[in-house]
């Protein structure tokens, strides 16, 4: 009797050639480019000691109320047809570049559209190798279906996820006073590739995470978090400014970071 475990398998009904043949090949995405609103911006010139990405509407609402920032430019990508608007809004679907009016040498980027998750690690890639941070803090939403958990309704949460280069600064930390995100939660899209691209390159950086995603419980939580980051910076809102748009109305699936 034959051995299964060590008779060679079965000739293929199809050549090797035509195996893929059924699976169309995907096209080739271009480059992200950059386009600085000053001609004589450089390259070499985006090397801020804090870089703050603003990946939920909260984050995306509260830097659009800060009076003492400029706009240095946009980060274009060629499959998204972005706004093309005199004074950027937080309704935009764009991806702005500002930097502080003051003596901190922080810069913000506002991503104001959705990230396909084939995109998200490109687009790390492309940002780091453009702006070289010191420092580096993302703000993004909880996703409810990667919670290990019931999100209350009714109720404020904010954890963190940091690089190992950030966890060895005890006593100077980004984010200070923040739970860590718990054990079996889940963090995925842009957000994941941002931070481990941080960490692939040895840069102390600082992920945080809130729930709820809209409303004015949010624009608090997540104002109070910046307000501790930069204790100079003024947020110029009535509480008429406190609704939130929705900056995005859907979600890619991603690979994930735990």
């Amino acid at each position: 009797m034959e051995d299964p475990l060590t008779e060679e398998p079965p000739p293929s009904r199809f050549f090797d050639e035509d195996l893929n043949n059924f699976t169309p090949p995907s096209p080739s995405l271009s480059s992200p480019s950059l386009h600085f609103t000053n001609p004589n911006t450089t390259l070499t010139s985006l090397s801020p000691s804090l870089l703050i990405i603003a990946l939920s509407s909260p984050s995306i609402h509260l830097i659009h109320q800060i009076s003492s920032k400029t706009l240095i430019g946009t980060l274009i990508l060629p499959e998204i047809s972005t706004s093309q608007i005199e004074k950027p809004s937080p309704k935009d679907k764009s991806c702005y570049i500002y930097s502080l009016n003051d003596s901190t040498n922080t810069l913000f980027v506002s991503f104001q559209f959705s990230i396909p998750a084939e995109r998200a690690h490109s687009i790390a890639k492309f940002l780091f190798e453009k702006i070289l941070p010191e420092k580096v803090l993302i703000l993004e939403s909880i996703q409810s279906r990667n919670f290990r958990g019931k999100l209350p309704p009714d109720e404020e949460l904010m954890f963190k996820l940091e690089t190992l280069e950030e966890k060895c600064c005890l006593g100077d930390l980004i984010v200070k006073d923040l739970e860590y995100f718990p054990c079996g939660s889940l963090i995925d899209g842009l957000a994941a590739a941002i931070l481990a691209r941080c960490q692939l390159k040895k840069i102390r950086a600082t992920l945080v995470v809130s729930w709820p995603e809209l409303g004015r419980s949010a624009v608090e939580k997540v104002k109070s978090l910046l307000q501790g980051v930069l204790p100079d910076v003024n947020f110029n809102f009535s509480n008429g400014d406190l609704g939130v748009y929705r900056i995005r109305n859907s979600r890619a699936n991603s690979e994930m970071y735990t």
